[in-house]
């Protein structure tokens, strides 16, 4: 039996090349190695001046308690793969022998994913670039409730199947109560594929030039629709369109009637638009459906954004259908929403293409959450108060300061971002560092993404919710610490 070590944080195990002993220091723990691991064995310190002969062996060092932790927790491949290279560094003389655990639990990501948290201080409430809108803590203890075996699609009363999403759906049709039935997709473009398949597949979709809109990564709003099977009938001119253009080209092929809300991009001058309040009268009795796709879904109109369309005034003013993203303004997960007529909800639900298209459960509980729930993230920081921002701002700014750290507190200018609201400006604060925090920023052990404006990075507080303050403060503070 191997002597007793004389201090806690100290094991050794027999390394490769000849089984030279190796000192291996870890971080103490209470449990004990995994069953079937070697015993340690106690020998000395290494006495070699060719670094490879002192690596471990990979399987002594899988087997160090904090180690085998991280395999239960990562998965053996991903730990495995940050042993071989601090055994690497071994070889190439970096790292002691000793040091090998120390340096795998440091290089280990907090979870088996390659997505890393990010603050967000943009001053970009919906920032694409970042996962578009943050959920809720409803929201995330909804998901993690429902990461398991759930009633998604379950009638537990009587044992049968029930149907699916049945808590979403009813959340969204009593937040939007001029709608008669709802669906949940995977994201807008889906909604808008389902509706030109099912209503317009080898049909006319009749729609204005200025709504031929380009949306992210170069993706185009036409080049969707006729992907459908579906054509296109173009009507009015780039910036003017009237209701008399409307129903002048529908005809016995007219599939749908639709509006797309260029939520990206603004057209001033000599323009004029027909709205859903006056295109239903124009459509009425045609049988041809009036479908809006409003895209950033709001559910109601919001006094900041008076020219944003919301879903409850849209339908109410007489589309037949109206689409948007889960995850923009509403704040809640990626999916694509329909919602509006019964009639015609039920032949996109019954229409082969939906079940390609539908959501899984955990969007369906972070969906029904974000609407019964309390105010999602992007809600909260689209009602923050200057002053609020300014006093969070002032504390954050003191903080730095007192670590040594230049910072002052500005004005700024925020966005919603994700393709809403896009001549909208919101006033915030922000806090102004030097210029070279960017990057390294950015590099950090919780990566801050600001921007870089008049030499300076800002890092906006209206994007970043208040319960990260600290983690902004202490992320700085590393930057600067490699600096000193």
């Amino acid at each position: 039996m191997a002597p007793a070590a004389s201090k806690a944080d100290v094991t050794e195990q027999l390394g490769q090349a000849g089984s030279i002993p190796v000192r291996l220091r870890h971080r103490p723990s209470g449990a004990g190695p995994r069953a079937g691991s070697a015993p340690a064995t106690y020998a000395g310190p290494v006495m070699t001046g060719d670094p490879r002969r002192s690596v471990p062996r990979t399987d002594a060092v899988l087997a160090e308690p904090p180690v085998a932790a991280a395999v239960d927790r990562l998965g053996r491949d991903l730990v495995k793969t940050a042993v071989q290279a601090a055994q690497q560094r071994v070889r190439d003389g970096e790292l002691p022998a000793a040091d090998v655990v120390p340096a795998v639990l440091a290089a280990l990501p907090g979870t088996a994913s390659s997505l890393r948290p990010v603050l967000n201080a943009t001053g970009v409430l919906v920032h694409t670039n970042l996962g578009r809108a943050p959920l809720s803590a409803a929201a995330v203890e909804a998901v993690a409730a429902a990461s398991g075996t759930t009633d998604v699609e379950l009638d537990l009363g009587s044992g049968r199947r029930g149907p699916r999403g049945e808590g979403a759906l009813t959340a969204l049709l009593a937040a939007v109560p001029a709608a008669e039935a709802a669906l949940v997709v995977n994201n807008c473009a889906a909604a808008l594929a389902l509706v030109a398949t099912a209503l317009g597949q080898g049909r006319e979709l009749v729609l204005a030039r200025g709504e031929l809109v380009e949306i992210g990564d170069g993706f185009r709003i036409p080049d969707l629709l006729a992907s459908t099977g579906a054509r296109l009938r173009e009507v009015g001119t780039t910036n003017r369109v009237s209701a008399a253009d409307y129903t002048a080209a529908l005809g016995p092929d007219t599939g749908v009637v639709l509006k797309v809300h260029p939520s990206n991009f603004v057209v001033r001058g000599f323009t004029r638009a027909v709205e859903v309040v006056d295109l239903a009268p124009a459509l009425a009795g045609t049988g041809v459906p009036l479908v809006a796709d409003v895209g950033s879904g709001l559910l109601r109109p919001h006094p900041l954004l008076p020219d944003e369309p919301d879903l409850q005034s849209t339908l109410a003013a007489g589309a037949d259908l109206a689409l948007c993203s889960g995850d923009k303004l509403l704040g809640g997960p990626q999916a694509g929403i329909v919602l509006g007529r019964a009639d015609l909800v039920q032949r996109l639900r019954r229409h082969p293409l939906y079940r390609a298209l539908r959501v899984d459960k955990t969007t369906l509980a972070a969906l029904e959450a974000t609407l019964r729930g309390p105010l999602p993230p992007v809600r909260q920081m689209l009602d923050a108060d200057p002053a609020g921002l300014r006093a969070r701002a002032a504390a954050v700014a003191a903080a730095l300061q007192a670590a040594g750290v230049p910072a002052v507190v500005v004005d700024s200018t925020a966005r919603v971002g994700g393709g809403g609201a896009p001549e909208f400006e919101l006033p915030s604060v922000a806090v102004a560092l030097d210029v070279r925090f960017a990057e390294p920023l950015r590099l950090g052990t919780r990566p801050v993404v600001g921007y870089v404006e008049e030499d300076r990075t800002l890092l906006d507080l209206r994007s970043l919710a208040p319960a990260d303050d600290e983690a902004l403060v202490a992320a700085v503070e590393e930057v600067a610490r490699r600096w000193t």
